[in-house]
């Protein structure tokens, strides 16, 4: 039997979803899909694939089938599992959240700094599906801790990222959606401050990306074929600062830091990105007074200056296009303005 194995991921993200795709052997007997499923996929239930099946993450030649499908010899398989472990306990809380769009079948975040999306190793309470999880059980009372959804991250974005992320509530929307993540067919575009004078006005960056030889946190662009994933960026200039530049960037593919590692390998590092050394001068004069404005804009923007602006995808329910986006908070607005002003005030010295 071929088969293939790959992930979908997104900017700032570990990877969700795993796609595994079959084609099933010319000697196959006539079998049910479940069945099947369940022989082929490690550690796979039969009430998972069932459920799998039934939410459309299973397809048969591009298509949805019921679990009493029997493959035929030359079927095309594909199973988006998904593979995030993590929050299988989920206490809900009290969280304010900023919910841009709401509908039957997804709701679009719009998710502050300094928040986690989902409970893990270190951050069990406080994150975005700890608000969610509340939100639901406040919205829809016949519900309880046991029977939330778990299906509804398909992508996610780092604790300090700001900006839009959309959760699926239902099982065919989480299907419908990862597979617009892992054909990258949602359209995101985001807006960073970086270091240094960008000097293309627009341009790509191609690079794979894995972890970090050395510092498992971080990760590292590697030659194409060595080890990683591909990885593309597209970037465009907004506006220059001497120093740094302020930047737009669209994914077209989405791996974990990828904007924040692409940037740093083109000598771009994100301003105040402390894990990729940006919380630091990398551009700029060594006096003192240069040093106090530094450190002051750091004190106004105290993360990593990246922002999730813009999210759009087909809805898994009507067919249709829908974009949403989000401003600029008020941390990175400052920053910006701050810069704005220093060289406004430079150039008239």
């Amino acid at each position: 039997m071929e088969h293939e194995i790959d992930i979908v991921a997104d900017e700032a993200s570990e990877d969700l979803y795993e796609r595994k795709a079959f084609k099933v052997d010319k000697g196959q007997v006539p079998l049910r899909i479940d069945k099947f499923a369940k022989m082929h996929l490690e550690g796979a239930t039969r009430n998972k694939v069932q459920n799998g099946i039934e939410a459309g993450f299973l397809t048969v030649n591009g298509k949805k089938v019921k679990s009493n499908y029997k493959v035929r010899p030359g079927d095309e398989i594909v199973f988006l599992s998904y593979i995030n472990p993590e929050h299988t306990e989920l206490k809900p809380e009290n969280i304010p959240l900023d919910i841009v769009y709401e509908d039957d079948a997804l709701m679009v975040i719009n998710k502050p700094k300094n928040m986690v999306v989902h409970p893990g190793v270190g951050n069990f309470t406080g994150t975005l599906l700890n608000g969610v999880a509340y939100y639901l059980l406040q919205q829809n009372p016949h519900l309880d801790e046991d029977t939330l959804p778990r299906f509804g991250l398909v992508h996610r974005i780092d604790k300090n990222t700001t900006g839009l992320i959309v959760l699926a509530k239902t099982g065919e929307a989480a299907a419908a959606l990862a597979k617009q993540f892992f054909n990258h067919t949602v359209s995101r575009k985001y807006m960073a401050l970086v270091w240094g004078n960008v000097e293309q006005d627009e341009g790509t960056i191609v690079g794979h990306i894995a972890r970090h030889k050395q510092y498992r946190k971080m990760f590292d662009v590697y030659p194409e074929g060595e080890i990683g994933k591909h990885a593309i960026t597209h970037y465009k200039v907004l506006e220059r600062f001497n120093y740094v530049t302020l930047v737009e960037c669209i994914l077209e593919t989405g791996r974990t830091h990828q904007i924040r590692v692409h940037m740093k390998h083109i000598g771009h590092t994100l301003f105040n990105d402390f894990e990729y050394g940006g919380d630091r001068i990398l551009k700029g004069t060594i006096y003192t007074r240069y040093k106090q404005f530094v450190d002051n804009c750091f004190e106004i923007c105290p993360r990593c200056a990246l922002h999730a602006k813009t999210l759009g995808f087909i809805h898994p329910t009507t067919g249709k296009e829908i974009f949403f986006e989000s401003e600029l908070p008020a941390d990175m607005k400052g920053a910006i303005e701050k810069w704005r002003n220093y060289l406004g005030n430079k150039n008239s010295a």
